[in-house]
């Protein structure tokens, strides 16, 4: 009787050890692996910083010929909407536009003609606002979390210029470039660093001139190439439209 009792109880066992081996584990599956890291896609931002007049810039006008009278740095902002795409895990190009408001401007004075006829040589230039449209080329570093790249393309401002008894504002166009470099600090947000060279240039209002005794006299608003620097800070945040999505493992 213990002999039958003992032998049952090894088969209820067993049966039980065989049933539980069939069943499904419930073991939490791992969590997915993070985003990829990709400069691919549109972004936007803002930004902030200082911008001078060349020394070459001939922003004056008046008698005779002009460049200004000296340099006042002002501040620079505005905004900025692009998009990149990374060619290889290296090389990444793409497309920016940004619009500015400044305060570049600059000093009274320079080498205009104006003390011939006993008039003070009071000419200033002031940089209103600018926009470029601008390609960008560059490499990136540090596990792609920093691009370093060059820039440029078309720009544009507004540039108005006070002289004896009137002002002159002026839509230019002209060039720019320069280079930078972009840090993604965390998924979706970069802050970059970036410096511009622009040339911009167009004639002024017509109801500038008032005589001509021949081209380069005479008080006039000349054909000026505005020429200043800027440097700026800047933040984007990175809507990733052209990422690839992670691979995530089946379970």
């Amino acid at each position: 009787m213990k002999k039958a009792s003992f032998a049952a109880t090894a088969l209820v066992l067993i049966a039980g050890s065989a049933m539980a081996a069939d069943l499904p584990s419930y073991k939490a599956p791992p969590p997915p692996p993070p985003p990829i890291m990709t400069w691919t896609g549109l972004y936007a931002g803002l930004n902030f910083g200082v911008g001078f007049y060349d020394r070459n810039s001939s922003n004056a006008w008046g008698v005779g010929w002009g460049n200004h009278g000296g340099s006042r740095a002002g501040v620079v902002g505005g905004g900025q909407i692009g998009y990149n795409y990374q060619i290889t895990p290296m090389f990444v190009v793409g497309l920016e536009t940004d619009f500015q408001g400044t305060s570049i401007g600059s000093g009274a004075g320079g080498n205009s003609w104006g003390w011939f006829f006993g008039l003070p040589p009071v000419t200033t230039a002031t940089l209103n606002w600018f926009g470029t449209v601008r390609g960008r080329a560059g490499i990136t570093v540090l596990n792609s979390k920093v691009l370093i790249y060059g820039t440029g393309g078309f720009a544009y401002g507004e540039v108005q210029r006070n002289g004896w008894w009137n002002q002159n504002s002026a839509v230019q166009t002209g060039w720019t470039a320069g280079g930078g470099a972009e840090w993604m600090v965390i998924t979706n947000w970069s802050l970059k660093l970036e410096y511009l060279y622009t040339q911009i240039s167009g004639t002024g209002n017509n109801n500038n001139w008032f005589w001509v005794f021949n081209p380069g006299w005479g008080l006039n608003s000349p054909n000026n190439r505005t020429r200043f620097h800027t440097i700026r800070a800047g933040v984007n945040y990175h809507f990733s439209f052209g990422s690839p999505a992670p691979v995530l493992a089946k379970y």
